[in-house]
This record gives C-alpha cells, structure tokens and sequence, in this order.
C-alpha cells in the first residue's frame, strides 16, 4: 500500500513518519493486520535513507501501534476499544510582557548584590571538581552538621550534637516532613502567624487552633493541642520579642501537656537593639523544644537551604519515620556551604549585612517620619527585616494603590486567621537599596496622601 507522508524542516524525518503513521491508525484510516509500506519502498518514495524509516517502525512497534513478522513486515496492530483522536495542534509561546521596575517592599527578601559571590564561587567550583557524584546523607552532610552545631552554639546559645542536625531544602518542606512524623490531628499557630507554615498545616488537613500574641509574645494556649509552632525571638508578623517569663511557661506547659514545641528562629541574626535574644531551645532541659533554622535570610532564598535541631529523645524515631527518604538538598551546595562557614565567611557576612540592615531599616523609619508622618506608626522594627506600618483608618490596605505607583507591599490581614485589620501594610527593606527606600516611600507618600485627600 502507499502512504501519504508529508515530510517539512519543523522536525526529524523519523518523528514526522511515525507521527503520521500513528494518526492514521488512532483515526482507523489504517485498518487492523494492514501491511505498512516496505522500509525500502517507502525510504524511495520520500527520497530519504532506510534507517531513517526503520527508527520510525520501531518506534510504533514499541508504542504498540504496530507488529512485525518476520520475512514479512509490519503491519497495523488491533486496537479493539474506540477512541476519538485528534491531533493537538501545536500552541505557540505566548512572550509575556516584562513587568516594569518596582521598588521590592515585599517581605522575605535579601540583598543579593553584596553577596561575596567571588568566595563562594571559588568554594563551588573547588567542591564540583572533587565531586563524586553520590547523593547527600538523607541527614545532611556531616561537615555541614559540624559546622551548624558549632555556630549554633556560639551565636545563639543553643549546645547540640551534629546527629542532632536535619537538612532540608526549605522551611515548608522541613515543617511538612516534621507535622506528618507527629501525626498530631491539630496544632496550634500564633495569631497573627506565618501564612506559609498555615499554608502546610492547612494542605495536611491539620486543624490550626490561633493562638493569640500579646506584648510578651505568644500566649499559653488553653486548646488540647500536642504541637504549637512560634517565633519566640521575632514574632511573624509583629516583631514582639517573647519574654523570658513566657518562655518558661510555654515549657511548663508542654511537659504539663506532653506536647512539642517548634520554635522558628528565621532572622534572629538581624537584631539592632540590644544583644541577641537567646533561643527558647537554650532554656528547655526536658527536649520539648525542635529548632527551626534557615540560611534563606543569611545567605540567599535561592538557597533552599534549612535546618532543623532534634531533641535526642525524638531522632530514633525521627530516623526510623523517615528510613527509605532520600536528601532533597544538593550535596554540593551542603559542602560549598560547609567549607564557607569554616573559613569564616559566613560569620563574616553576617555581620556586614546586619550593619547594612541596620542602616536600612534606619533609612526606612526616617524616611516615614519625613514623608508620612506621626499619622503612620512603625511598629516591630528591633529586629529582622520588615517592619509594620499602621495606617490611619481612613485608609485602608490599598496593596493595588501601592503597585500603581511602583511599589510592591505585603498585607498584614493575610496573617490572621480570625480578626483581619484592615489598616496595616508590612514593608521589608532586604531587596530595596537605600536610594530605593527612599523613593519608594516618597511614591507610597504621594499615593497614600492622595486618597487620604479625596
């Protein structure tokens, strides 16, 4: 029989032949037990060498669509069930517009252009040329572990062994993997909370019991919950630091409740009033405390690059629950990681980015001060790398106002679960430079002012 085979450039010979070929058959143009054209006679009709149509017969026959006898050829395989079949034509790309500049107020941003990129690739490409391919430990590095314990215990108080230390590949996917090992039915979360750790609770179908947040910090919940999730040393979103006396009795009460606490250290390391605040974990002598810690803020969100602190009288079963799981994080980047926190690198960066931050969140507040006013109270502004806006009430949230002007802003309605206030905004001064800051809150000032007048 002759085939109707239409060869163009857009792709391989082979390809288009079994494509077609294909098509026919799905649309019963070729019938069952048809014999193909033979390899030859069809490599001939189309101009084109016998391999070419060979790959293509082999293709179908692998796929199922057709059968080869020997001495005789290949022919149609039976399709017994109907199925309508139309080819999808090809979509084109769509080329999305760029969106313009904006001036970066979001939250959970970092300065990338002060990175020491010249230390850290020199690390990366000495790693990738000794690397021998094997993926990490399911645990993590050992070296990475070291020098995490090491640094943990000099820069937050917090003594503990390197077995002790989990990597993971972000906070989400370390909080996941730490919410199913409990298996806990509901679990509580400050109110307000970080919205992407409710987002994990909510996706495991957890029930999330708001725990209120006070001047001192989150408060002892009254719910029967086994599990509560805080930010004791800057609370998310509010940037209340938990007192000393609320520490010790969240501890009382999860020895009183047999509960587990997890405490979200996530930028301790930015702090600019004041030493730094211990961790909850350096008070709890009855391991009910899992250490939360990230170098997302640290080093680069691009990272993915988190860790976490066991009680030693959980990692037995901590282990075993995850037994047959593999590293998530690149090992090169775990020991690129390693070798910079033991040259010194990463003690050095912090310290220059927490002087950098610290003059721009002083950069931010003055700017406030000069273009808004007493009107807009700052709040939460100790530590970390955002800080809370209050609006006057006749103002409210106005997300998009800020976008029209070139300004991107976080709600901080979206944090709570129960009472949403509509009249405070959240700006992060990681991503924007000083000059930024300041044209940023002038554009928000002219906006703001604006709709304040009409």
């Amino acid at each position: 029989m002759e085939l109707q085979i239409l060869l163009t450039d857009d792709k391989t010979k082979y390809m288009q032949i079994y494509e077609q070929i294909r098509q026919a058959i799905l649309e019963k143009k070729l019938l069952a037990h048809a014999k193909l054209p033979a390899k030859r006679r069809l490599a001939e009709q189309l101009n084109i060498s016998i391999i070419t149509v060979q790959i293509a017969y082999e293709q179908l026959q692998s796929e199922g669509y057709s059968y080869s006898v020997e001495r005789q050829g290949y022919f149609v395989s039976e399709i017994e069930d109907e199925w309508y079949y139309a080819e999808n034509a090809t979509a084109s790309l769509r080329k999305t517009e760029q969106p313009e500049h904006f001036i970066n107020f979001k939250n959970g941003q970092v300065d990338a252009a002060v990175f020491p990129y010249k230390q850290w690739n020199r690390l990366y490409r000495k790693q990738l040329n000794k690397f021998n391919g094997c993926n990490a430990p399911w645990q993590g590095e050992y070296s990475l572990r070291i020098e995490i314990a090491r640094y943990l215990q000099q820069a937050r108080g917090l003594a503990c062994q390197p077995e002790q230390v989990y990597i993971f590949s972000g906070f989400q996917q370390q909080l996941m993997n730490v919410s199913l090992f409990f298996n806990r039915r509901a679990i509580g979360i400050e109110e307000p909370g970080f919205i992407r750790a409710r987002s994990v609770f909510e996706q495991l179908q957890l029930q999330c019991h708001a725990i209120s947040v006070d001047e001192e910090g989150c408060c002892v919940p009254n719910e029967t919950i086994k599990l509560l999730y805080t930010t004791p040393a800057h609370q998310y979103p509010t940037g209340v630091i938990m007192s000393v006396a609320r520490r010790i009795q969240l501890l009382q009460w999860s020895i009183k409740q047999d509960a587990y606490i997890i405490e979200d250290d996530y930028d301790s390391e930015f702090r600019y009033k004041g030493a730094p605040i211990a961790t909850l974990s350096h008070l709890d002598s009855s391991e009910r405390v899992l250490y939360f810690g990230t170098f997302s803020k640290t080093l680069l969100p691009s990272l993915r690059m988190s860790y976490l602190i066991m009680p030693t009288s959980l990692q037995s079963d901590f282990e075993e629950f995850n037994t047959y799981q593999k590293s998530t994080v690149s090992r090169i980047d775990q020991q690129v990681v390693a070798k910079f926190m033991a040259e010194g690198h990463y003690s050095a960066h912090i310290a220059k980015m927490r002087t950098l931050y610290r003059a721009k969140r002083c950069c931010l507040i003055e700017s406030i001060i000069k273009h808004l006013g007493e009107e807009f109270e700052v709040m939460g502004d100790a530590a970390g790398l955002h800080i809370i806006v209050q609006l006057p009430e006749r103002l409210n949230e106005s997300i998009e106002l800020a976008k029209s002007r070139g300004v991107e802003i976080d709600a901080v309605s979206k944090m709570y679960q129960l009472h949403k206030p509509s009249h405070q905004v959240m700006l992060g001064y990681g991503a924007p430079s000083l000059d930024e800051i300041q044209k940023g809150v002038s554009f928000l000032a002219t906006s703001w002012k604006n709709s304040l007048s009409n």
